[in-house]
């Protein structure tokens, strides 16, 4: 009696597992297509910012303070003249070349010595 019970839930089973003959990967259906797929598709690399390389507070000859943020492939600074004062973004074309912003603004060195010009003032060198 337990076998002919056992056969029909077996022959039951596998008749119910061959009806799902379809994958189950979920359909999609894009009634809403991206505008831009084809402007992201076809864009160029996207390069990342670059990561800070030192944020120094310089003492410069006229005994004022600068606060430098120095960035990594030395072609961006960010320079402030109070701790608390906006930022001016210096930018230099290639590494190597003074970083310069509009106003006359040009900063050369590194962490620990700086020559800075500033609008209105002669260049001087400054110290970390």
């Amino acid at each position: 009696m337990k076998s002919p019970l056992l056969l029909s839930a077996t022959a039951a089973l596998l008749a119910l597992a061959a009806c799902n003959s379809k994958p189950n990967s979920a359909e999609v259906l894009d009634s809403n297509p991206d505008p831009m797929a084809n402007a992201l598709a076809n864009r160029g690399p996207v390069e990342l910012p670059p990561a800070i390389k030192a944020e120094k507070t310089f003492r410069c000859k006229d005994n004022s303070l600068l606060y430098v943020t120095l960035f990594e492939g030395d072609k961006l600074a960010l320079v402030k003249t109070s701790q608390t004062g906006t930022a001016t973004r210096l930018t230099a074309e290639k590494t190597g070349d003074p970083l310069v912003a509009e106003g006359g603004w040009k900063l050369t060195g590194d962490p620990k010595t700086i020559t800075v010009t500033q609008p209105g003032k002669p260049s001087q060198s400054c110290k970390s």
